[in-house]
Parts: structure tokens; C-alpha cells; sequence
């Protein structure tokens, strides 16, 4: 059998420098790249760093496959070589031993001799790989690092065209550069940015400002600052005139400003606001769009001055209207709106008098999850219980019955089955047992 060589690896081509340089071994070994104390000279700095840190800052990097364990499939820290030519990582072929096992892993060849040989050559390169990929992201954290601190620095003296392309960099530097986050909330950036926002401001400062603000974390003190009426009516304006995509940066900002705490009724019950994400959520071309606006008219319903206000600029017809075309989460918000507004007079009534509220809703239950069963049994308990003469025959011609006999024999909680049986008692209240058996087409079921 082959004994192991040393040169096994000298055809091997790695790219092992910042600048994409591809190198073989040999020539790693004759340019210096690979040096036996372990250390790194870089940038006239000698620095000795941790194998083990590095590879768990670089985890999403594409590692070289010479350099992983064929057990554990990640990088090796230690090497050491089998007799049949084979490397692992010292540990895992340790435990393989441990466990009884007198066979190499990869190849399944029985070993004639169980000594592991250090593979401090290819430990050196994996060293030096790692090192390269280690210092070039420093460095280009330091500079991203430093970008962002010029661009606050300069955000405090510019105006007018030039703070707009200031404010666009450093979103761009923040959406871009999870790192530039924190360095921008330490160095007082969003007190800065928010303090741009204002009834003086333009729509081209204020779209800029506040689609860095959605990618900051907003303490306490900053969500109080922005609740000021002067700046919530900036963004509120915004949302009705901005691009799609201030639309919904606007929408996420007021979500994220509301929190467990409202932002006062005279806010969020404003007729603008309301008008703003009905206008959103009714753009089927951005998704994104529609399931942001559900999300923040799904919070603020929750204010019962909001429902009024909602139903009164005439809500209910547009959400009834979307539910066929949404996604699973966006229906699931859809039919909680819909339902928080089934639970005032106005409400019901609004919803009794859309022509598609019985079919549309019919059609989820038992076809989605078991929220939207719950939320749709919710929503045609109010209408048919508010009108059961002339809803109870609508709902039963847009095949209720059925739907309600599946969710009685279903699995589904006992509170959902015992609000279907009172649903189905109510809806064959103008109905002959036969007759009402024949309009729902149960025969065969109830056999």
C-alpha cells in the first residue's frame, strides 16, 4: 500500500493573498508567505493571532477544501496525517480511534500503523490563509468604521443638495455594514439624523434620515424624541407622497415608534395615516408594501377610536376585496383587522354590507391555518349574526355549511367546533331539515 507523502499537497492552488493572488505551495514556502514561528507580518506589524478566533469571525467565508476535517467538515486547527496519506483534524481522528475503530474514515483502508504525523506545513498554510482573510476584513471594517464617523462628522455642517448625498452614503454605508451600526448609535448618530426631521424638512432630507433610522436600534430617550407631532407629521406626509420605498420605511419607522406604547390617539386615529396605509396595502406590486402597512394598521386597530376611524374612511371594502390574493402572512393580518373591526356596530355593518365579505371569507376556513379558521368564524359569526335572515342564505349558497361540518369533525380546538355548531344552527334557522340538507348538498356527509 501507499505510504504517505509529504509532497501530496504541492499541487495545490489557493488564493492566500488580500489581493486574490493564487499561489501553490512551493511557492508559498519560497515567497515567505509560510513562516515557522506561526506569526504574521502584516502591514509592519508583528502580531500573533488566535487560529481558533479567526476561524469563527471568518464562519461565512468559503474555506479551501484541502483545509477541512473530513469528519467534522470544518477547518483544521491542528492537522495530522494518517499512514494512508489521509488528514484530519488531531481531535476528531482521536475520538474516531477512541471508538474502536482501526480504519482511516475517508478511505475505509485498515491502518497498519495508527500513528498521526503533525502536518505542520499544511497547519502553517492554513495559518497564513486565514491570517490574510482575517487582516483584509479588519481592514476593511476599520475603514467602513471610519467612513461612517467622516460622514456624521460632516452631517453637521452641510446643507441643502450635499446633506441629502451626505445622508444617502451613510444609509448606504449602514444598510450595507452591520459593524457601521454601532458605531453610528455611539457616536450620537441617530439624535443627529433625528433632529434633521421636522416641519421645515424636505421629503429629499427626511427619505434619506429615516431609511437610516429603520436600521438603527431607537432607545427610549430617541423614540421619545421622534414621537414629537411636528416630526410623526413629516412622516405621516411621507408616507402618503414618498416613493414606495419611504412608503414603507415611513410604516416601519411608525411601527417601530409605537411599540408597547402608543403614539397618543390624535396620532395614530389620524385620517391621513389611516388613508396612507390603505393606499400601501392596496399596491399589489409591492409585496413588501402591502405586508408592512397590514402590520402597522393590525397594531394600531387595536385603538378602538382607530377602528371608527378606519371603518369611516371606508376600509373594510378594500381589505375584503385582498384577501384572495395574499400570502399566508398577510392574509393572517388581513382577517385580524377585519376582525377587531367586526367588533363595533360600524364595523359589522360595513362588513355585512360588502357583497364579498361572506364568499371571500368562506373560502378560508379549514383551507389555511387554524388562525385564519378562527379569525374567519369570527369575522361570519358578527355578519350573520347581525342580519341571520339575509346573511345566513348567502353564506349557505356560498357553502358555509360544509366548511362548518369540517371544522366540527376536524381536530381543531373545542372552542372553534362549539363556535361552528352555533354558526350552523343559525344558519339553517330558515330552513326545513330537508330543504336546508339539499341547499348545502350534504346528503351523502350526514349518511
Amino acid at each position: 500500500m501507499p505510504m504517505y507523502q509529504p509532497n501530496i499537497l504541492r499541487n495545490v492552488r489557493l488564493d492566500v493573498g488580500a489581493g486574490g493572488q493564487v499561489l501553490d505551495l512551493e511557492t508559498a514556502i519560497k515567497d515567505g508567505i509560510l513562516g515557522g514561528g506561526g506569526g504574521l507580518v502584516c502591514a509592519g506589524v508583528t502580531e500573533k493571532l488566535d487560529l481558533k478566533k479567526m476561524i469563527e469571525e471568518l464562519e461565512s467565508i468559503e474555506v479551501p477544501s484541502v483545509f477541512i476535517c473530513p469528519i467534522s467538515l470544518d477547518p483544521m486547527q491542528d492537522p495530522v496525517t494518517l499512514c494512508t496519506g489521509q488528514t484530519y483534524e488531531r481531535s476528531n481522528i482521536l475520538k474516531w480511534f477512541s471508538l474502536g475503530h482501526c480504519t482511516c474514515p475517508t478511505t475505509m483502508q485498515e491502518l497498519w500503523d495508527d500513528t498521526v504525523t503533525p502536518n505542520r506545513t499544511l497547519q502553517q498554510l492554513i495559518y497564513s490563509w486565514f491570517s490574510q482573510k482575517y487582516m483584509a476584513m479588519k481592514k476593511r471594517s476599520e475603514d467602513v468604521l471610519g467612513r461612517a464617523t467622516e460622514l456624521l462628522d460632516s452631517l453637521k455642517k452641510v446643507k441643502g443638495q450635499a446633506r441629502v448625498q451626505t445622508l444617502k452614503e451613510l444609509r448606504n454605508v449602514v444598510v450595507a455594514h452591520s459593524m457601521a451600526k454601532k458605531t453610528v448609535m455611539d457616536k450620537g448618530g441617530v439624535a443627529l439624523v433625528s433632529s434633521l426631521l421636522g416641519p421645515f424638512t424636505t421629503h429629499a432630507v427626511g427619505a434619506e434620515a429615516i431609511g437610516i433610522l429603520v436600521n438603527l436600534e431607537l432607545d427610549l430617550p430617541s423614540r421619545a424624541n421622534l414621537r414629537q407631532p411636528a416630526k410623526i407629521s413629516l412622516v405621516v406626509d411621507m408616507l402618503n407622497e414618498g416613493s414606495i420605498e419611504t412608503k414603507i420605511n415611513c410604516t416601519k419607522l411608525i411601527e417601530m415608534l409605537i411599540g408597547r406604547k402608543d403614539l397618543g390617539s390624535e396620532n395614530v386615529s389620524s385620517l391621513s395615516l389611516l388613508a396612507g396605509l390603505l393606499r400601501l396595502v392596496k399596491d399589489k406590486r409591492h409585496p413588501n408594501g402591502v405586508l408592512a402597512g397590514l402590520g402597522l394598521l393590525n397594531t394600531i386597530c387595536l385603538d378602538e377610536s382607530v377602528r371608527n376611524s378606519a371603518v369611516s374612511i371606508g376600509a373594510v371594502r378594500p381589505l375584503v376585496e385582498l384577501l384572495p390574493g395574499l400570502n399566508n402572512e398577510c392574509l393572517e393580518l388581513a382577517l385580524h383587522i377585519l376582525e377587531v373591526l367586526s367588533t363595533i356596530p360600524e364595523g359589522k355593518l360595513a362588513l355585512k354590507d360588502c357583497a364579498n365579505t361572506i364568499p371571500n371569507v368562506v373560502k378560508f376556513l379549514m383551507s389555511k391555518s387554524e388562525s385564519c379558521t378562527q379569525l374567519a368564524l369570527s369575522i361570519l359569526w358578527a355578519v350573520c349574526n347581525l342580519a341571520p335572515e339575509e346573511c345566513a342564505a348567502l353564506a349557505v349558497e356560498a357553502g358555509l355549511a360544509a366548511k362548518l361540518l369540517l371544522v366540527i369533525q376536524s381536530g381543531c380546538n373545542p372552542v372553534l367546533k362549539q363556535r361552528s355548531v352555533e354558526l350552523l344552527k343559525l344558519c339553517s334557522l330558515n330552513y326545513t331539515t330537508t330543504i336546508f340538507i339539499s341547499k348545502c348538498k350534504l346528503s351523502r356527509t350526514i349518511q
